[in-house]
């Protein structure tokens, strides 16, 4: 899958692939997101034919097929993507 558009609330992480899917996380199940400021959160590079979002400042990546495929309750200590 692939980013088309990246954007935030307060609390969330939302993603628009080119198939026009949606889908979104809670920012709280990572901590660097969870204490980034907006202006921080929005300064991601896209990856790998905008496969992964990368934050260079925060030391943070997601994987745009993590939005569709992970599930909070598989992983209670650690995040995996």
């Amino acid at each position: 899958m692939e980013a088309k558009k990246i954007w935030f609330d307060r609390e969330n992480i939302f993603v628009e692939t080119t198939t026009n899917q949606t889908a979104h996380m809670p920012l709280s199940w990572f901590k660097k997101l969870q204490a980034a400021t907006l202006q921080q959160l929005e300064e991601y590079e896209l990856w790998d034919n905008n496969r992964w979002i990368h934050w260079e400042a925060l030391g943070e990546d997601l994987s745009i097929d993590g939005f569709f495929t992970f599930h909070k309750n598989n992983h209670e200590n650690k995040i995996l993507m």
